[in-house]
């Protein structure tokens, strides 16, 4: 069953837009071969460093001084009851048993796992 949660007021991430003259480029996480492309955000969050499609950044974060953002959109998420993986924006990624799968649409799209210890440390129930 998903519900709607809001990041907690004290989480921010530090980003940076890749408008660089490039092709992008393929790394490797979440156990699967992702890809970045021109106007891409390379993202540090909280120790996790990952890419976020230019559209969904624009749309979900807000900036809050140089550099660092904050995700001002709510998300719609569940637990996984078995693991299994999806394929995201950015690439496939594989996720466990309890790991919550995310969305940043209440329709489902833009769907992306997220372990549960990081995800409610970051999140909290939006009533």
């Amino acid at each position: 069953m998903r519900h709607r949660y809001k990041k907690r007021p004290d989480h921010f991430v530090t980003a940076v837009q890749l408008n660089l003259e490039m092709d992008g480029f393929a790394y490797k996480k979440w156990g699967a071969k992702q890809q970045c492309r021109q106007g891409d955000w390379l993202v540090y969050n909280e120790g996790d460093t990952y890419t976020v499609n230019r559209e969904i950044f624009a749309k979900t974060y807000q900036q809050k001084s140089p550099g660092v953002y904050v995700k001002i959109t709510p998300v719609w998420a569940e637990l996984t009851t078995r693991s299994g993986s999806i394929v995201t924006t950015e690439g496939k990624s594989n996720y466990q048993v309890g790991d919550y799968l995310v969305c940043n649409c209440d329709d489902s799209s833009d769907i992306y796992p997220v372990s549960s210890a990081r995800f409610e440390s970051m999140y909290e129930l939006d009533e």
